[in-house]
C-alpha cells in the first residue's frame, strides 16, 4: 500500500507526467526497433522445421565446426583486445603528457581514420600487407630473411585489421582517464623515495585500471560481432560467427541456426557487460577498504 501511494503521488505530479509523456516515444522506439526484433530472433531460434519447440539449433552451435568457429571468434576477439590495449595504453599515456594543442592534433590523427569507410580501410591494409604490398616490398629490399612474409588471409592479418578498427575506441577511453589523473600524486610518491616502477605499479596503474577494463571489454564486445575485416583479411580457419551467420542466411537459407548464433553473441555481450559491472563493484569495494584502513 505505501508503494501504491508513492506511485500515485508521483503520477499526480505534473513534472512526472510531462517526463513520462516525453519518454513515451523513446520507449516505443526501443520496443519496436530493439526489443521486438530480439524477441522474434529468440523465438525463431527455438523453432524446428515444423514450428515446434526445440533446442537443436543451440546444441548444433556448440558442436563440430560451429564450436570451432565460436572458439576462433573468442580467441581473435581476445587477441585484438589485448593488442589494442597495449598500443592504446602507450599512445594514450604519451598523448596525455602533451600540451593541449599537440594532444588535440594527435587525437585528430587517431580519430579521423575511424570516420573513413571500414571497407576502404580494409582494402588499404590488403594493399599494405599483400605478398607484393608496400611492407613486404620494403622488407625484401632490406634483404630481411624470409621476406616476403604471409601477412594476409591468416590470423595475423585479421588481428592487425581488427586492431586498427578498435584502436580509436581504446585510445579515447584511456586518454579520458589518463588526462584526469592528478600528476601531483606521482610527484608526491617520487618525493617519498618511490622509483618509477613502484610509482607506475602502486599509483598510476590503479588510477587508470577502470579505463583499462572498460576499453578492454568494449573492444572484446565489438570484435565478437565484427564482420567486414575478418571476412576480407582472413582465411577459412579464421571464419568468425558473423561470417557464419551471413553464410547461413544468404547461402543456406537457415534462419533458425543463424538466429541461435545471434542470440549466443547477444548473451556473450551481456556476459561482458555483467563482468564489467562486477569488476567495477570489486574495484570500488577495494578502494573503500583502502580508504577505511
Amino acid at each position: 500500500m505505501p508503494r501504491r501511494k508513492r506511485l500515485g503521488r508521483a503520477l499526480s505530479d505534473r513534472r512526472t507526467r510531462f517526463g513520462l509523456f516525453n519518454a513515451a516515444p523513446v520507449v516505443a522506439y526501443l520496443l519496436v526497433l530493439f526489443i521486438y526484433p530480439i524477441f522474434s530472433t529468440l523465438m525463431l531460434s527455438l523453432k524446428d522445421a515444423g514450428g515446434g519447440f526445440t533446442l537443436h539449433w543451440y546444441t548444433d552451435a556448440f558442436k563440430g565446426a560451429n564450436l570451432e568457429i565460436l572458439l576462433t571468434t573468442l580467441r581473435i576477439s581476445a587477441e585484438t583486445s589485448l593488442l589494442s590495449l597495449v598500443i592504446g595504453f602507450v599512445l594514450a599515456a604519451a598523448v596525455s603528457r602533451l600540451k593541449p594543442l599537440w594532444a588535440g592534433l594527435v587525437m585528430v590523427v587517431v580519430v579521423v581514420p575511424h570516420f573513413i569507410s571500414a571497407l576502404v580501410r580494409t582494402y588499404g591494409w590488403i594493399i599494405l600487407l599483400g605478398e607484393h604490398g608496400v611492407i613486404n616490398n620494403a622488407l625484401t629490399t632490406l634483404h630481411i630473411p624470409g621476406a616476403p612474409f604471409q601477412l594476409l588471409y591468416n590470423e595475423l592479418g585479421v588481428v592487425i585489421g581488427t586492431t586498427s578498427v578498435m584502436l580509436p575506441y581504446t585510445v579515447l577511453l584511456l586518454y579520458a582517464v589518463m588526462k584526469g589523473i592528478d600528476r601531483r600524486l606521482m610527484a608526491a610518491a617520487a618525493s617519498m623515495g618511490a622509483g618509477r616502477v613502484t610509482i607506475f605499479r602502486r599509483v598510476y596503474l590503479p588510477l587508470v585500471a577502470p579505463g583499462v577494463v572498460n576499453a578492454g571489454i568494449l573492444c572484446f564486445i565489438l570484435c565478437l560481432g565484427y564482420y567486414l575485416t575478418p571476412a576480407l583479411m582472413g582465411g577459412e580457419k579464421q571464419t568468425m560467427v558473423a561470417s557464419l551467420i551471413d553464410e547461413q542466411v544468404m547461402k543456406q537459407d537457415q534462419w533458425n541456426g543463424a538466429s541461435a548464433l545471434g542470440i549466443i553473441l547477444l548473451l556473450l555481450t551481456f556476459a561482458g557487460l555483467l563482468l564489467l559491472r562486477l569488476l567495477k563493484s570489486a574495484g570500488e569495494a577495494y578502494r573503500n577498504r583502502g580508504t577505511a584502513s
